[in-house]
């Protein structure tokens, strides 16, 4: 590999995630794209789950991991760093291809199971869909977020 780390200053961040093996998919994305990933807990054992170290050890050099304890310090570090949330949610009305993304931004997915509670949509700034056809609900997880970050990052980079 070798070479120079690029890193973007745009994140990620997921609401406790509940899948091991997305949650290690998003993980190779970080490191593909150079974003930093959240974790806001309590994630349970997910990062202690074999499925999860099935991330593949060469990329683990180039993805920075946070993890925030809660819902309320995650909340609290945004703001002291003057981070913009979005949150990616099924009930949002705008398309995350409506969006101009911003360096300061951290993406926030919710779990596959649930999403997030309210008190995350209250205080997300702003809130982005995948529009799908055939009244389809959701993407997997690690697709949607797939999907976002390219966009995001194109726009940024551009």
């Amino acid at each position: 590999m070798g070479g120079k780390i690029h890193k973007n200053k745009i994140s990620i961040a997921l609401y406790q995630p509940d899948i091991p093996q997305n949650t290690g998919s998003i993980m190779r994305l970080a490191a593909c794209f150079g974003f930093t990933l959240h974790i806001i807990e309590h994630a349970g054992k997910i990062i202690d789950d074999k499925r999860l170290k099935r991330h593949p050890k060469d990329y683990v050099a180039y993805h920075e991991l946070v993890r925030h304890e809660s819902w309320n310090k995650f909340y609290s570090w945004s703001r002291t760093q003057s981070k913009r949330i979005l949150l990616a949610t099924t009930k949002a009305s705008q398309s995350y291809l409506d969006v101009n993304y911003q360096p300061n931004d951290v993406i926030i997915f919710g779990r596959e199971s649930s999403g997030v509670p309210d008190k995350v949509h209250d205080k997300s700034d702003v809130r982005i869909r995948i529009m799908m056809q055939n009244n389809i609900r959701s993407f997997n997880v690690s697709n949607s977020c797939a999907i976002i970050m390219s966009e995001a990052i194109r726009q940024i980079s551009a």
